[in-house]
């Protein structure tokens, strides 16, 4: 290595500003950076564009899920900029979700010149490599090594993201060395494109048609009566998906996620509510499951998704980058494609029979019988229960916003409790469950997407996140933040060690009990916090999402009465089921 201070540091300056002038033509429009000497050069290039906006936090982790969120609203991948050392590690949780769930991200990781690495050195770990198998690629720059101006510095950054945006999206980790002083000025960067397009693009794929238009994985769609459409992960258009429901008479088991649980005779939502009915379950098996996207959270869904193919049904899997979403094993085809255009194409195959309505008219009247149950129980839960509060706060969300729910208990509660509406995109990091990071994630959503966000997260997860808040209103964001809290897990709750264990010992380990005043931490961090004391009010915030800035809701619920009014839930339903004759 060139060990001149002034070349070097101008090289660093050039390197960058040429890094993030591609990133830009690239598409590139939000960066997320950390505070760090050592990545001085590329925090202070990404300042200088004028295409980039720029949000800054103190803390490594949140500001990557905060860039995974960005990439959530956009499709596009928002850069996280770190300092060497443990600080790129910090970023691992939200690598391993943008890998799993398929979601673009740039992690630019500043480190030290290699001739640090193994002698104890301040904040030196050996970074290349660091995310392991859940980056797309990584990227070892020294920008020092190569004589300006170098177009290879173009071809770096355009490929990043070439590989964060391929089939599919996901992570990509650039590490890049750099050595002090820290602050030089850029020199000439090489010349991109005349253009102004990036160094590097890739061609749209040609469009392949299907063989054997009107029929699936080889099973004619003319000859089945009994199949469903499950819309899970996979963002879809309801339009192309309702359609073919109404050409072939299946049911939507639509997943909030899907875009596809949307007002119409074919979307069933209270899919897992029905299904816990096991006469009806039974009696309702199908002969063909399609599913889009990975699967809902319901286990009962899956699990009954897998006693139908058991049973002889065929279970086709259908995912835009053609991944094998099938924990059950038990699909027989997985197709990759945009799943509009194969139900567009299903839609308008070949379909000789005549669609009796006997089997969607069973689904409907479930539907029917079951959310009207639904909507009697939660409105005499007062002042609120769970369930209340997830259909109270999608019900009340206006046309254009975005909502996203955490793991554990909100998701499960709006993807079995919320009514079908259309204007609401919802997301959930869904790739790993995880908890942690859910915040930050709909920070990163309402910034990159400028449109009113919701978040309703656990206590558990609101406390894992905390720092997200922290400089919250500076932050040019329209976010309210939903906290149910019921001190503690409350998903153990419904697991067999609240039963099976002594309930000191429970608690002790699986109800962990916080005893905190959520509402005054939120304060303390300079953030508006209310107190919500019934389901009209959850609805109120909704309604009040647009109205700008950044803002937590606590509303307080209890465990046990929360497993309660499930199982008043589901034994009503079950009674209302049997009453219309349907078990």
């Amino acid at each position: 290595m060139n060990r001149d201070p002034e070349r070097n540091s101008s090289l660093q300056a050039t390197w960058s500003a040429t890094f993030v002038d591609e990133l830009a033509r690239a598409g590139v429009t939000h960066a997320f950076v950390c505070p760090g000497s050592r990545s001085t050069a590329i925090a202070l290039a990404l300042a200088a564009d004028d295409r980039m906006s720029v949000h800054v936090h103190h803390d490594e982790r949140s500001a990557a899920f905060m860039a995974l969120g960005a990439g959530r609203a956009t499709g596009l991948p928002a850069a996280v900029l770190t300092t060497s050392g443990t600080a790129a590690v910090e970023c691992h949780p939200a690598v391993v979700e943008a890998d799993l769930d398929a979601v673009a991200l740039l992690v630019v990781t500043a480190d030290r010149p290699r001739r640090l690495r193994a002698v104890a050195a301040p904040q030196t770990i050996i970074q290349p490599g660091l995310f392991g198998s859940s980056v797309r690629a990584m990227v070892e720059i020294d920008p020092t090594s190569a004589p300006p101006p170098d177009p290879d510095w173009r071809s770096v950054a355009s490929r990043a993201v070439l590989a964060a945006t391929a089939s599919p999206p996901g992570p990509v980790h650039i590490n890049v060395e750099l050595d002090e002083p820290w602050s030089g000025l850029p020199g000439a960067l090489p010349a991109g494109r005349p253009d102004g397009m990036p160094w590097h693009r890739r061609a749209g794929a040609p469009e392949v048609p299907m063989a054997g238009v009107g029929d699936l994985g080889g099973v004619d769609l003319g000859g089945i009566e009994r199949g469903v459409i499950v819309a899970g992960g996979a963002r879809v258009s309801p339009d192309d998906v309702v359609a073919l429901a109404t050409v072939t008479g299946w049911p939507v088991l639509a997943d909030p996620r899907s875009g596809a649980r949307v007002p119409s005779p074919a979307v069933v939502t209270a899919f897992d509510c029905i299904l816990r009915c096991d006469a009806f379950a039974d009696r309702m098996l199908p002969d063909l499951v399609v599913q889009i996207g990975s699967p809902p959270a319901s286990r009962v869904l899956s699990e009954w998704v897998a006693r139908a193919a058991d049973s002889g049904a065929h279970h086709v899997v259908i995912d835009p980058h053609g991944r094998w979403l099938d924990p059950g094993r038990r699909a027989a085809h997985v197709w990759g494609g945009d799943p509009n255009r194969i139900c567009r194409q299903l839609a308008t195959g070949r379909h000789p029979r005549e669609v009796d309505g006997r089997w969607i008219e069973s689904w409907q009247r479930a539907e029917a019988t079951a959310v009207a149950v639904v909507e009697r129980v939660l409105a005499t839960e007062k002042p609120t229960s769970e369930p209340a509060v997830a259909r109270a706060l999608v019900e009340g969300l206006p046309d254009g916003a975005h909502l996203v729910v955490s793991s554990s208990m909100p998701v499960r509660d709006v993807e079995w409790y919320s009514p079908a509406r259309g204007g609401l995109r919802v997301h959930a990091n869904r790739g790993a469950n995880g908890i942690d990071g859910v915040v930050s994630t709909a920070v990163g959503v309402a910034l990159a997407s400028g449109a009113p966000t919701a978040a309703l997260v656990g206590d558990l997860a609101y406390l894992h996140d905390l720092g997200a808040l922290v400089g919250a209103t500076g932050r040019n964001a329209d976010l309210t933040v939903v906290v149910v809290d019921n001190d503690g897990g409350g998903i153990f709750s419904f697991l067999p060690q609240a039963s099976e264990l002594d309930p000191a010992r429970f608690e002790q380990l699986f109800g962990t009990p916080h005893g905190l005043d959520l509402a005054a931490v939120t304060a303390a961090l300079g953030v508006a916090v209310v107190a919500v004391e019934a389901t009209d009010d959850v609805a109120g915030l909704g309604r009040r999402v647009a109205g700008g800035g950044i803002g937590v809701a606590v509303v307080t619920t209890d465990r046990k009465a929360n497993v309660d009014v499930h199982d008043r839930l589901q034994r009503e339903v079950r009674s209302s089921l049997e009453a219309a004759g349907l078990l």
